[in-house]
């Protein structure tokens, strides 16, 4: 009897050893299990690269919807007050020439609205391409600061995941093929939704 108890006993200890063992030398893949969500299988953690698809990345990127609708909307009222300019000068060219054609001003009269209206057209052009060259600037200042948004945030991310690269993807990109399995963009893009909504809430 004796003899059963001490091998029951050796049997429990080699149990709690092995349980021991596995649940603290489980591969990263296990403690860090996260799943593509394009593919539903797991991300490999233990490889040391991985990709995102910055492409979708920044499409999904609450941050860039954001100050995209923003931008948009910008633009679109400052070309939409262009346009009013540009009516309300077309409308006053054609009342000149209407009154020119009638005869109910002078030679030397015409020859002064003519000049204005002139100037007043040079001055639209002048002002829509001010317009345009603005409305591209802020737009490269906006997609600026989703990438560096983005780049700080791989930096907080791989504290945790310790990759020695990150590589982006796109379609027609220098990656041409990888292994979905290191896709971690919606791992990435949950993330800095999460972090976004947060700092978005204090403001």
């Amino acid at each position: 009897m004796k003899k059963i108890s001490l091998w029951l006993n050796i049997a429990l200890l080699v149990a709690v050893v092995v349980l021991y063992i596995l649940h603290f030398t489980g591969t990263k893949s296990h403690t860090n299990e996260a799943v593509n969500e394009e593919t539903g299988r797991a991300i490999d953690r233990d490889y040391p690269i991985a990709y995102v698809n910055i492409d979708t990345l920044i499409s999904k990127y609450d941050m860039f919807i954001d100050k995209r609708d923003q931008f948009m909307q910008t633009r679109d009222e400052k070309q939409a007050e262009l346009q009013l300019k540009l009516q309300d000068l077309e409308k006053e060219a054609m009342d000149f020439q209407n009154q020119y054609n009638k005869g109910l001003m002078t030679r030397t009269k015409a020859q002064m609205v003519q000049q204005e209206l002139g100037q007043k057209e040079q001055q639209l052009y002048i002002t829509r391409d001010n317009l345009a060259m603005q409305l591209s600037e802020e737009e490269g200042v906006m997609n600026r600061q989703i990438l560096n948004s983005i780049l700080e945030y791989l930096k907080e991310y791989n504290t945790q995941y310790n990759y020695r690269y990150i590589l982006s993807s796109q379609f027609g990109g220098q990656v041409l093929f990888a292994d979905n399995t290191l896709n971690i963009t919606y791992d990435v893009l949950n993330g800095l939704n999460e972090k976004y909504a947060k700092e978005k809430g204090k403001k």
